[in-house]
């Protein structure tokens, strides 16, 4: 009798996951930390209200889209379908899109360099997971890789 093979921490991309969560935690200290007092009184205070609004309405969207489907982790589950509409049709990642513009947004609210430094790196970290579970995309969808040629992976219409 054949077994199903166990679906591992590993073998689900675990890892990525167990380093996110301390970055995300960190995006939202490190503003606070370093910044000056929290507020709408400057331009750039009120930029990042608005990004803010985007990157969280943008990672809501992205999370209703895959509904059931939603996983922290990279390896899609076995019964996802491919998404490719709604949020999906602006950016390949709109949750990790949403998620780097928020902590963005956050910093310019406090007021903080090195809070938005840290949110470029956030940044680079989705970059590579998101390259990570595209490979498995890729094996699970075939036509991931015209999407891919069509929809860019992080900024629309620039990356």
């Amino acid at each position: 009798m054949k077994t199903k093979p166990r679906r591992s921490l590993e073998t689900r991309g675990g890892g990525w996951v167990l380093a996110q969560f301390p970055l995300l935690v960190l995006a939202f200290l490190i503003p606070q930390w370093t910044g000056g007092p929290f507020g709408l009184d400057r331009p750039l205070q009120w930029l990042g209200a608005s990004l803010v609004a985007l990157g969280v309405s943008l990672t809501v969207l992205g999370m209703a889209a895959l509904g059931r489907y939603l996983t922290p982790f990279p390896r899609p589950l076995a019964q996802a379908r491919f998404r490719r509409s709604g949020a999906y049709g602006v950016v390949r990642h709109p949750i990790y899109s949403g998620i780097v513009l928020a902590a963005i947004g956050w910093s310019l609210l406090w007021s903080s360099a090195a809070g938005v430094v840290f949110a470029l790196m956030l940044g680079v970290f989705f970059d590579r997971k998101a390259a990570r579970e595209e490979a498995w995309l890729q094996r699970k969808f075939k036509p991931y890789r015209a999407y891919m040629r069509g929809v860019k992976k992080l900024i629309p219409w620039v990356y």
